[in-house]
């Protein structure tokens, strides 16, 4: 396997980006002033082209798990019955690479990297999938999309010269994806988000124990820094694990 290769790509495309400041500007780039306005209003609809643009570029600039291999097979079998989740249309695949991540976007699309599925459990994948689900759920996604795009429409007149009828320029889209992983969620987020993977385990019929062994792996992967993994961005795992043990012992006196 190999590291996610978007970075490499990233570079390129911010190379790309950069050019294009010199040219001359057009009648229409006085539209990319606008959409800062624009980001903090966008619709449904647009938001949904967006996630979806930028996750087509993802799955373009990284080993994604065909038909037959054994990663692809796992998930799918992991995920069978889950095509959508709280009126969210949902669609999986795997990225064959060493990073111990996943993510979700708000288009439903849900991106697991095999460097995570050699770490944990079946069921303790499903768990980070609940918790990834519920930062789109629960908004946190679509304000990070937000900020990502009014932050790149700022940056980069070639989006208003496009008339591909994107909502951002083919030369764009790797800055944008680039600021969106760069981006943290809250402490609350992140909080908040456990909460909903929780309650999507024990409402879907999962192990709901496993989130906390998931926790556990994470923290013991933050000992060792944690580079390339999901513990850069969901930090304090040990406490969640502490958390998510609670929560286990509370739902199992209700039965």
């Amino acid at each position: 396997m190999k590291h996610s290769i978007t970075l490499l790509f990233l570079s390129l495309i911010t190379v790309s980006t950069q050019a294009q400041f010199g040219k001359v500007l057009k009648k229409g780039n006085v539209n990319a002033g606008k959409k800062l306005v624009k980001a903090a209003t966008l619709s449904d609809k647009d938001m949904a082209a967006l996630s979806l643009q930028s996750v087509q570029w993802m799955d373009d600039n990284n080993p994604v798990a065909g038909p037959g291999d054994p990663y692809g097979e796992r998930l799918n079998k992991l995920v069978s019955g889950l095509e959508t989740e709280d009126g969210l249309t949902l669609n999986f695949k795997v990225y064959l690479v060493v990073d111990v991540n996943a993510f979700a976007t708000p288009d439903g699309s849900v991106r697991v990297m095999a460097g995570l599925m050699d770490l944990m459990t079946d069921d303790e994948i499903l768990s980070v999938i609940g918790h990834e689900i519920g930062h789109v759920k629960l908004g946190h996604s679509k304000k990070r999309y937000q900020s990502a795009y009014g932050i790149s429409a700022a940056k980069d007149v070639a989006t208003a010269n496009t008339g591909a009828g994107k909502i951002l320029a083919d030369d764009e889209i790797g800055n944008f994806v680039e600021t969106v992983a760069n981006a943290q969620f809250s402490q609350t987020h992140e909080s908040d988000s456990d909460a909903y993977g929780f309650k999507f385990l024990v409402s879907k019929g999962y192990n709901y124990h496993a989130m906390a062994g998931a926790f556990q792996k994470l923290a013991d992967l933050s000992g060792n820094g944690g580079k390339g993994s999901i513990t850069s961005s969901h930090p304090g795992s040990a406490k969640r694990t502490e958390r998510a043990k609670k929560w286990a012992k509370e739902q199992d006196a209700k039965k």
